[in-house]
């Protein structure tokens, strides 16, 4: 019988605190929330692997390290309010119950939102919503933090204002095998951005590419 326990033990020990993961909330949370629970049954045996891992329908369950990395980076509080774009089959969101206030999941593949609201039905303080991902979810906001769970080609302008003042969004931004991880911050009506590190995860559906002449 595969060992999970074991294995879940093995992925934080080999590949979150060796690579920058000093959180110690970020490493209980990935230490004690079952990440096999939230893939499909032929895949259970990978879950724990350094990559990611097919949800189908072109959707992946992002690498276990480029997550820790990003909520790392994102330095959430007890209180936060955090929105999560791109929930999948909701161990993000999971993850994300252990380190803030309230946590709201967005998601727009009919299937993963089901199994997102099955997940995650026990967890009292995440709510699970549908919407197209690049919209955000504004009826929730404003956010703390804002989090996007896959790699993307651009941040669309409307997800700066369900930040609040102060708020950070993380996200990673490119179109090929390496992206570039941002976070930024809000500070009134404008926004600052700085740069954290390069990143290799799956690519979420459904955002542009930026404006022509604009860079990163």
């Amino acid at each position: 019988m595969f060992d999970f326990a074991q294995a879940r033990t093995n992925m934080v020990d080999s590949q979150l605190r060796p690579n920058g993961i000093t959180d110690g909330r970020v490493l209980r949370a990935f230490e004690t929330i079952a990440r096999e629970d939230f893939v499909p049954e032929a895949v259970r045996s990978i879950a724990y692997m350094d990559g990611d891992v097919a949800l189908g329908g072109g959707r992946y369950l992002i690498e276990p390290m480029g997550f820790a990395k990003m909520l790392n980076a994102a330095d959430i509080e007890p209180g936060d309010k955090v929105l999560e774009i791109g929930a999948a089959t909701g161990f993000g969101a999971a993850v994300l119950s252990t380190l803030a206030g309230h946590v709201v999941a967005v998601e727009s593949d009919i299937n993963l939102l089901s199994a997102a609201r099955e997940n995650l039905k026990d967890k009292a303080n995440v709510s699970v919503s549908e919407n197209a991902l690049p919209e955000g979810f504004v009826n929730g906001a404003l956010y703390d933090v804002i989090l996007i769970s896959g790699q993307v080609e651009s941040v669309p302008e409307a997800l700066f204002s369900q930040l609040s003042d102060g708020g950070r969004l993380i996200a990673a931004i490119g179109a090929g095998r390496v992206a570039r991880c941002y976070v930024w911050t809000r500070s009134g009506a404008s926004h600052t951005q700085r740069f954290l590190f390069d990143i290799s995860v799956a690519i979420l559906p459904g955002f542009g590419k930026p404006a022509d002449g604009f860079a990163f």
